[in-house]
């Protein structure tokens, strides 16, 4: 029975049973807010005596009407209050119309956003939490397999997968901070705030708020509906766009080593890689393509709400979404949702490769900062003429297209030479040939990294295991966000079912 007024909610492993509920089946639209903050409204009226009981018995019966014929197939849901006014009046006659005591469709629009956009932002927040899952997972196939890492486009050091990884989701983790940050900012109540400047009914905001799961009231009535959708829609868009940049990086850096004829990462074929019409051996990058398209507009989204919003006085409908084709900020939190989602099984489609990675390291000449430090480290040569010594030792390797390890050590010790009487230091190169070697591999460039948060295999290990920690911590609190979201919505249906006996 799917359109049935008798509901089941879920809490933890509990079962709870009560009646006059909204139906579950129906979708959390606008019409299906518009009940919840009527039943709230209902409540609270009939507890601070605005309203008598037998109105309040009265109210209930024609709000439960209204939403059963909502509920059935094909029925108009309409988020506009005066409409469904009319149908609650026509219900239970004019004195129904005393459920707006106290209020305006100026702090129900609000509400009604927050409460849509709350839905939207913690779908959201788990979908960051599934991309987030998705690079650690990655991370810990080959945490500590060397490949190249790149400024200006160059290959400037060796690091290890684990490192690279765990940088993203740094910088993802970042984002869910500001995201919970931002949820208590969006998870006040305006309701009761009527158009800009309350009432002068005794209405009480604080138990508006519990009944509809909100952790706060947006205090300053004024704020909380005309001008608290500016600068939140803004903080919204900045999320969007935060996340759209990290993600966009991340795709960058795949794109560009992907067309390499031998790239280190490559995506499995299926959904995320496309095939050419006349080349057969084109497994054409598809998922990163769209993943990009998908940050790159959600970005503009999120810019378009900022010019939407700017100059605009407040009161305006410009900013807010009732009125909006688009739905800001909703619609960024919907597509962000989509991105975060389709990132992660971009990553998941993600097969990398560490032994092209490494050939990719040993094919430059990135380890030569290593080199240079171990001069100064162990020979007390002064960096700069160790620096020089290694930058002498590039060109002539790459000049003569041969790699790091390839180097002859007689060359290297008639360059040190050169470099040295130039500087008037001893021109005997202070390294033997196996100190030279060793200073040249990635593997003892990565190992030998003594800083915090550096490449090494503890400092990896350490760094994926507290993002790990973290990422379970945020799941626990979506989780708890939500349980207390479906309790508050409990408590709801229980107070206003008590309203049907009320005389």
């Amino acid at each position: 029975m799917p359109h049935a007024r008798v509901f089941t909610i879920i809490v933890g492993a509990a079962l709870v049973i009560g009646q006059a509920a909204p139906s579950l089946a129906a979708p959390r639209d606008r019409f299906y807010w518009m009940s919840q903050i009527n039943r709230a409204s209902a409540v609270m009226i009939a507890e601070r005596g605005i309203v008598p009981k037998p109105l309040a018995a009265k109210i209930h019966d024609a709000i439960v009407t209204v939403d059963a014929a909502g509920d059935q197939p094909g029925a108009p849901r309409s988020g506009d209050y005066l409409k469904v006014e009319q149908d609650l009046m026509a219900a239970g006659g004019p004195d129904i119309s005393r459920l707006h005591s106290g209020r305006s469709r100026q702090d129900i629009g609000s509400t009604t956003q927050r409460l849509i956009t709350r839905d939207d932002f913690l779908t959201a927040f788990e979908k960051l939490n599934g991309l987030r899952d998705a690079l650690l997972s990655l991370a810990a196939q080959n945490p500590n397999a060397i490949i190249p890492a790149y400024t200006w486009g160059v290959q400037a050091q060796p690091i290890t997968f684990g490192h690279y990884l765990s940088a993203y989701a740094a910088a993802l983790e970042r984002e869910a901070t500001r995201m919970r940050e931002a949820y208590v900012r969006l998870n006040q109540s305006p309701l009761g705030a009527a158009a800009l400047g309350t009432s002068s009914f005794p209405v009480d905001r604080p138990r508006l708020a519990e009944l509809l799961g909100f952790g706060a009231v947006a205090e300053n009535s004024l704020d909380a509906n005309q001008i608290s959708p500016i600068d939140g829609g803004a903080e919204l868009a900045g999320l969007a766009t935060s996340g759209s940049l990290t993600l966009g990086a991340l795709i960058a850096d795949v794109t560009t080593q992907y067309a390499q004829s031998e790239p280190w990462i490559l995506l499995a074929e299926g959904a995320e890689t496309g095939i050419s019409s006349i080349m057969p051996q084109k497994r054409n990058p598809a998922g990163l393509v769209r993943l990009r398209a998908e940050a790159s507009n959600l970005i503009g989204e999120a810019t378009t709400f900022t010019f939407i919003a700017h100059n605009v006085e407040a009161g305006m409908s410009d900013y807010k979404d009732f009125g909006n084709p688009k739905e800001y900020p909703n619609a960024l939190l919907r597509d962000m949702a989509g991105l975060f989602a389709h990132g992660e099984a971009v990553i998941r489609s993600m097969r990398f490769r560490p032994e092209r990675a490494l050939d990719e390291v040993n094919g430059d000449y990135s380890t030569t900062t290593e080199l240079a430090d171990v001069l100064q480290r162990e020979a007390d040569v002064p960096f700069r003429i160790g620096h020089h010594f290694a930058s002498d030792l590039v060109n002539y390797g790459r000049g003569h297209h041969l790699r790091a390890s390839q180097i002859p050590f007689a060359e290297a010790q008639r360059i040190y030479a050169e470099v040295a009487t130039t500087a008037k230091v001893d021109t005997k190169l202070p390294l033997s040939e196996q100190q030279f070697r060793r200073a040249l591999t990635p593997e003892n460039m990565v190992s030998s990294s003594k800083g915090l948060g550096g490449p090494q295999a503890s400092e990896v290990a350490r760094m994926l295991a507290t993002a790990s920690d973290h990422l379970a911590a945020d799941r626990a609190w979506l989780d708890a966000t939500r349980a207390k979201l479906t309790a508050a919505s409990q408590k709801l249906d229980q107070a206003f079912a008590a309203l049907k006996d009320a005389k």
